[in-house]
């Protein structure tokens, strides 16, 4: 099993990241928080889970072990595959989500793209008290930033929250809201924090 990516990061996207391994990229795909913790160019690490299903490998990485092992629970409880468990924590840390299911926090669970009402109330009863205590939590470092004031909401982002479950309406206001938010001579976002801020605005309403 691959369990760690430890080496020189070649590329950062939306969804993925490579990091060269003995000379081999390998690829995979984690939330915004974890991609905005990579550099390309610069060495970086990650934990990772393989899934393996009849028709793919899938790599994943992970910020740490920690969220590794949220994932890994996820994807216990019924109706949960890697994909929605990737989202879950893409819109929860890992804390987070304890938070959540410790107090049968249905509303919370369904502000993830592609789980409704039953599917949080499945999550809560098959997770229980699997997470775990509450570990902490710190932001990684920023990479290469995005600058407010273009002609429209960065459309990649846009893209990134529709492929994640919202409609592109609403993932364009509220990359628009990020962005307008946001002072002219402030430190531009990284991509990928800027996808997570969307994120965050979004998880204040609802889908759609």
């Amino acid at each position: 099993m691959i369990s760690s990516l430890r080496g020189p990061v070649l590329d950062v996207g939306l969804s993925s990241a490579t990091i060269e391994v003995g000379g081999v990229g390998l690829s995979f795909q984690a939330t915004p928080a974890t991609l905005a913790g990579l550099r390309a160019g610069q060495e970086g690490t990650v934990s990772t889970e393989l899934v393996v299903r009849e028709d793919s490998l899938t790599l994943f990485g992970f910020a740490d072990a920690d969220e590794r092992h949220c994932f890994r629970v996820l994807m216990g409880a019924k109706g949960v595959g890697a994909k929605l468990a990737l989202a879950v924590l893409a819109v929860h840390t890992p804390d987070a989500l304890r938070r959540a299911v410790a107090s049968q926090d249905v509303a919370a669970l369904t502000r993830v793209p592609g789980l409704g009402p039953k599917g949080a109330q499945r999550v809560i009863i098959d997770v229980g008290d699997r997470l775990g205590p509450e570990a902490g939590s710190a932001p990684g470092p920023q990479t290469a930033p995005f600058a407010p004031g273009g002609p429209g909401p960065h459309p990649d982002v846009v893209a990134a929250l529709v492929q994640l479950g919202w409609n592109e309406a609403t993932a364009t206001r509220a990359v628009a809201e990020v962005e307008a938010g946001r002072a002219p001579d402030e430190p531009g976002l990284s991509v990928p924090e800027l996808l997570r801020a969307a994120l965050r605005v979004l998880g204040g309403g609802r889908r759609g």
